[in-house]
């Protein structure tokens, strides 16, 4: 008999499960969601379709993965991680080769709809719920490590794209995406990743929640509320921050520049976070993330043409944004216990799939319609804000976790 103990036997094998999860999600954030914008005009010249339609149609695929989330996650309750992160491989293989051979704006629509049920069965929350299952002794330090790996997803994608369509145009770039769903992320899904029976049934997480007191029903729409506007600002930041910063007098290439450092600064809150993930709760975690993530906007929106305020803004929205991926997975089971995680995760990532999916044309209809640009940053200060005491509230409405 080996001389392992469990809890080594546990380290071991998850040495072998992050990396793989790892690369899957880089390649699965890379092009499911990072590779469009690098794409977009090409594809906009070839297909004869308008910016709107283009960015509608990768919104349609956000809407369909925020509603196609419960059921990944329910599925993953009742039958383990494994054939929901492999069904996701498979989704994104289907959904790159449709893209790939998309001759008109239909075609393309269907495409980023099977782009969508990819998203839900194959980006963090399937990953971290399947990482629950396998251990919790090791799952907060499993979802920071991952999140470490996957972090540079946008950093190895966004030039690997940039290159590939330069080299062999966007529908070979569609084309080898699909590939690499299909031989790389679903061996490593299938191959690596354990076989687990899961937990039975799963119950509507916003009820079974700590015996389904009203206190903690309380805390998961609070809890829901608060990650779907931290959904909404980031998605509008991303998508809108070097026009908001150029439009305050900031040079195209400082603007750029201050963009640049929001992905090693989320790399290096990581890190940090997981140094100190055994001496710290998940959900005091988040108070300073959603806490610097409202002064970080809050700074956006009140600093001027002032370049300096503007890269304070980067390391701290940065360093908030890196942390905040790792909260959404560990801050709900330890506010509201260990049973159908996966269905829970699911459940808080619907709402915050649909405002990520309407965040950016939202804030574009706004300045459309008249609210000046310096106004609408004001105004998503204060969502960011209400986002800090939404979180706040819903700690305060769980109180201390029960013990499971």
């Amino acid at each position: 008999m080996s001389g392992a103990g469990p809890s080594q036997h546990h380290a071991v094998r998850f040495t072998r499960i992050i990396p793989a999860l790892g690369v899957a999600q880089i390649i699965s954030w890379g092009s499911l969601y990072y590779s469009i914008a690098v794409l977009a005009s090409p594809i906009q010249a070839s297909l004869g379709i308008s910016q709107t339609w283009l960015f509608g149609a990768f919104t349609v695929g956000m809407l369909v993965s925020g509603a196609a989330s419960p059921a990944a996650g329910r599925m993953i309750d009742r039958r383990g991680g494994r054939p929901v992160l492999a069904a996701g491989s498979l989704l994104g293989a289907c959904a790159f080769t449709l893209l790939a051979l998309a001759q008109n704006a239909a075609m393309f629509v269907a495409g980023w709809i099977l782009g969508g049920l990819a998203m839900a069965a194959a980006l963090y929350d399937p990953a971290f719920a399947t990482l629950h299952q396998l251990s919790r002794e090791y799952y907060r330090r499993s979802v920071t490590a991952l999140t470490l790996i996957a972090g540079f997803a946008s950093t190895v994608f966004w030039p690997l794209t940039n290159w590939l369509e330069g080299s062999i145009g966007w529908r070979a770039t569609f084309g080898i995406f699909a590939v690499l769903h299909l031989m790389v992320c679903l061996p490593l899904h299938w191959f690596v990743v354990p076989r687990t029976k899961g937990a039975g049934i799963a119950h509507d997480a916003g009820k079974y929640v700590n015996d389904g007191a009203e206190a903690p029903q309380a805390s998961y729409y609070w809890l829901a509320t608060a990650f779907s506007i931290a959904m909404f600002v980031m998605a509008v930041v991303f998508a809108h921050l070097i026009e908001m910063l150029k439009a305050r007098g900031i040079s195209s290439g400082d603007a750029i520049l201050v963009g640049s450092l929001i992905g090693p600064m989320q790399v290096a809150a990581r890190v940090v976070e997981f140094g100190f993930a055994r001496h710290a709760r998940a959900t005091r975690v988040g108070i300073v993330a959603f806490g610097v993530f409202a002064a970080a906007i809050l700074v956006l929106a009140f600093a001027g043409h002032n370049f300096w305020w503007a890269i304070v803004f980067a390391i701290l929205f940065g360093c908030s944004n890196g942390v905040m991926t790792i909260v959404r997975g560990t801050a709900p089971a330890e506010l509201f216990g260990q049973r159908q995680i996966g269905s829970l995760l699911g459940r808080l990532a619907r709402p915050a799939f649909i405002a990520k999916a309407i965040a950016p044309v939202t804030f574009a209809a706004l300045v459309v319609h008249g609210v000046s640009a310096d106004w609408a940053v004001v105004g998503l200060a204060i969502v960011a804000v209400l986002g800090f005491f939404s979180f706040l509230t819903a700690v305060r409405f769980a109180g201390k976790p029960k013990a499971r």
